[in-house]
């Protein structure tokens, strides 16, 4: 029988565990809110509570686990199995992450980084299934970026790698800005306080249902993110000559009109022209599981 395996996404706004064998189908899966008010011990708490309701709701004994792999929201350090920082949720700061949860649960554990993780889980199971490199790329509060090599994370030094959501591009006002700044969920809103001036802007799904239905304002603040989205994607390929390009997250589900369709005519129009016809963009596959999905074959990957 193949071994099973317990996964655990860590987001700013979400916790998820799942259980399964790391081959793309889940045994069970728990999902929380987070509440970044009571910061990384409040997640370290729900962690605890957690990992026996899932075990005891999927009706698998903690014997049967072979170990477990962790999706962090935030860079980790390879050889010290610890989390560098987290830009969104406070107390994870150089915190021995794979080592807590591993005496935990009593299992080994390994850690990535949640783009990382969830771009695996696309080359293996999803839209970048059969095809090498991929690239993958995360739009939700943040950006965040994963290559994935025959089936491999590329992990550069071991601090982390693919970081697209911190690529330098044109902002506002002819300032330079960093891309998440521009196109992120976050970055949307932060483009139409400085356009309008409003003091509690709507969400970026809201933003993006307004400019589905021709709002002036919302539509400049999508344009504006997807062509900052477009020039990274475009330095990605001259860099890397990726095979495909999976956009996942939040912001992704604006869907083919309002972002896959203009995203691929803005970067056909600026790509390195001998890449022309090497890469494709395609939206992800795995839905909301995609860094749990990855997080077991991960473990799998290590442990199994």
């Amino acid at each position: 029988m193949a071994a099973m395996f317990l996964g655990i996404e860590i987001g700013g706004t979400k916790l998820q565990l799942g259980l399964g064998h790391g081959d793309g189908a889940l045994a069970g899966l728990w999902r929380g809110a987070v509440d970044p008010s009571k910061g990384a011990d409040g997640i370290r708490q729900q962690i605890v509570q957690a990992v026996p309701e899932l075990l005891s709701q999927a009706k698998i004994d903690r014997g049967q686990l072979r170990g477990l792999g962790i999706g962090f929201g935030g860079p980790v350090d390879d050889a010290t199995r610890t989390v560098i920082k987290s830009h969104q949720i406070q107390g994870w700061d150089n915190f021995p992450l794979a080592d807590w949860i591993g005496e935990l649960v009593g299992l080994p554990a390994v850690l990535g980084n949640d783009a990382d993780v969830a771009g695996l889980a696309e080359a293996l199971f999803g839209a970048g299934k059969g095809l090498s490199p991929i690239f993958y790329i995360t739009i939700g509060t943040g950006i965040g970026g994963g290559l994935i090599i025959n089936g491999e994370i590329y992990r550069g030094s071991g601090r982390g790698a693919a970081e697209i959501g911190h690529l330098r591009v044109p902002g506002l006002h002819g300032l330079i800005a960093i891309l998440e700044d521009a196109a992120s969920g976050w970055g949307m809103q932060k483009v139409l306080v400085e356009l309008n001036g409003v003091a509690d802007p709507p969400s970026a799904a809201a933003i993006a249902q307004q400019a589905a239905r021709g709002d002036v304002l919302a539509c400049e603040v999508v344009t504006f993110a997807i062509d900052r989205l477009a020039e990274g994607i475009c330095h990605v390929i001259a860099l890397l000559c990726p095979r495909r390009i999976v956009i996942g997250g939040g912001v992704a589900l604006m869907g083919e009109r309002l972002l896959f369709e203009p995203l691929r005519k803005l970067v056909a129009e600026r790509v390195f022209t001998p890449f022309a016809n090497c890469y494709e963009i395609a939206p992800a596959a795995l839905g909301e599981e995609v860094v749990v999905h990855g997080a077991l074959a991960l473990a799998r990957k290590r442990l199994g």
